[in-house]
């Protein structure tokens, strides 16, 4: 007789409830209250925002497919100096926010940044006698997140490249067909189902930033959602914006989907990888190291140092007591966040490997939602249960004369320790996952005959082997709550700062110099997953 596995089952059931609780509840609530104000920001500025976040994610996807594709390829099929580099250099800049991208740009090109004095000393023209792109539009933020996040094409395409069949490649040499003519026919074709999710990924991270169309004044759905529960307090207003929001992550998610739904392809990964890539001569050799450099350079390099330079300039100024007590609330909230994500996920993986069934699966899938849903939404849909939470203990408080213990959720590190691990713990489900599915099944039956039941297996067995990739999950975690600021704007209680929120503070006034060391940090820390990515695509190739 199969066993039930009460324990697992019941704590399972609850934690896949807890997790998708703020998405249901942005639905609820969206469904209910006063539409007054939702239907005022319609007949006004709502359509303006929808275009906006229109033009936004189309504009970045297509310079992002234009950055990503080309670099992928030049990388897995042509030998280049100094690839070994740029392989990983290439991925650089997912490590930089992009408010701080942004930041960092709008400095250097505003009228009084370093080029365009440098322009008008070099010309002597004055104001209003030139043009000069201005990076304060829905444009310059375009190009901004483009920069940062076109990695993920760039990841996903470089891995699909590298895994085309031998016998493919050898057969366009064959056919005597030229680089273009391979790359156009065979290899783009190929990986088309990395391109689609690529593309999904890409089109989510555009939908739900917050800091750098804030910051340029470019007027979304998301800073919609920000200025309705901040502005106008009306939470069931931002409820209905962060529901369209959603419907369009859907929508996109399924699309992508639905774009592969009979795409399957068998092909054998070849090893003897080096045999096939082309030598580039000449210009062309110089022209692609240029291109992949300039990328790193301008997303990456030079706002990097720009940023180191300013925190040397201002390391007084910077190094104060605030910093570190900024510093030690960051950390707190991420140590608390990924300990609590890292539990969850080792009890779902663990139950879903006991009982194998469609139930188990479907709460190893409903728990990683929340990574699709953007910070500032998920703030909202965790606001309400919150809010709720708090309303009742008080009700009940004053019932039973207690007096009123206050805010104890929503005022509290409670809420943004829940948005952080409802948003990232997928991060850790498919992690620990990955490490579950290596250990052999023989070891569990192994177990079973010494009689251990399911709870001193996970204690004896799984958890010594999957000690590396549990330590992965919490770094992983750890570092995305680091540096998630929508959800850490709307939630942070009162007088309590994050790094990013305190970066995104001081970069708003216009004092980005006192902001650039925690910056600094953010992105430092930001390179440890990309660090641990690429070691990965290499092992596995």
């Amino acid at each position: 007789m199969k066993e039930n596995y009460p324990v697992f089952r019941v704590s399972s059931t609850l934690l896949a409830l807890l997790l998708v609780l703020p998405i249901l509840a942005i639905f609820y609530t969206s469904i209910g209250g006063d539409n007054a104000l939702f239907s005022h920001l319609i007949d006004t500025v709502l359509p303006t925002y929808i275009s906006n976040t229109v033009w936004l994610v189309l504009g970045v996807m297509l310079l992002s497919l234009l950055i990503g594709i080309p670099s992928a390829w030049l990388m897995a099929m042509c030998h280049l100096p100094s690839e070994r580099i740029l392989q990983w250099a290439m991925v650089l800049p997912l490590a930089m926010p992009g408010y701080i991208v942004g930041y960092v740009f709008t400095d250097w090109f505003d009228f009084a940044g370093p080029l365009q004095i440098l322009l008008r000393d070099l010309t002597g023209w004055g104001a209003g006698e030139y043009w000069f792109p201005d990076m304060r539009t829905l444009g310059g933020a375009i190009w901004v997140l483009s920069l940062v996040l076109y990695p993920y094409i760039y990841l996903l395409c470089r891995a699909a490249f590298m895994e085309q069949s031998v016998s493919i490649l050898q057969s366009a040499r064959l056919l005597k067909c030229s680089p273009w003519q391979s790359f156009w026919r065979i290899s783009l074709p190929i990986v088309r189902p990395s391109v689609a999710v690529g593309l999904s990924l890409v089109a989510m991270e555009a939908i739900g930033d917050f800091g750098t169309v804030s910051y340029f004044a470019v007027n979304t759905l998301t800073t919609a959602v920000f200025d309705t529960w901040l502005g106008y307090s009306n939470l069931g207003a931002a409820a209905k914006i962060s529901a369209v929001m959603l419907l369009v992550i859907i929508l996109l998610i399924s699309a992508e989907r639905y774009s592969r739904r009979k795409k399957k392809m068998f092909q054998n990964q070849f090893n003897s990888h080096e045999n096939f890539r082309y030598q580039l001569h000449g210009w062309k050799k110089w022209a692609a190291v240029t291109w992949c450099w300039s990328i790193v350079a301008v997303a990456f390099i030079f706002p990097l140092l720009q940023l180191c330079h300013y925190a040397y300039d201002y390391f007084s100024e910077s190094w104060t007591s605030q910093f570190y007590q900024y510093a030690a609330n960051s950390v707190q909230v991420s140590v608390l966040a990924a300990l609590i994500a890292l539990l969850i996920a080792i009890v779902l993986n663990f139950y879903n490997r006991l009982s194998a069934t469609t139930s188990s699966s479907v709460f190893v899938r409903i728990a990683s939602m929340g990574y699709a849903v953007p910070g500032t939404v998920l703030a909202i849909g965790v606001m309400v249960p919150v809010l709720t939470a708090d309303h009742a203990v008080n009700d009940i408080a004053k019932a039973m004369d207690w007096g009123r213990p206050g805010l104890i959720f929503s005022g509290s590190m409670f809420a943004i320790v829940f948005a952080f691990v409802v948003r990232f713990s997928a991060v850790a489900i498919g992690t620990i996952e990955s490490s579950m599915n290596k250990v052999s099944p023989s070891l569990d039956m192994a177990a079973r005959t010494m009689g251990c039941n399911s709870s001193k297996m996970l204690q004896r067995v799984h958890i010594p082997l999957i000690k590396r990739g549990a330590l992965i999950a919490f770094l992983l975690v750890f570092i995305e709550s680091m540096k998630e600021l929508n959800a850490a704007l709307l939630l942070r209680p009162f007088n309590f700062e994050t790094l990013a929120t305190y970066v995104y503070n001081f970069a708003s006034d216009e004092q980005l110099e006192i902001a650039a060391m925690p910056a600094v940090l953010l992105v430092l820390v930001g390179l440890i997953p990309l660090i641990i990515v690429n070691r990965s695509l290499e092992q596995s190739h």
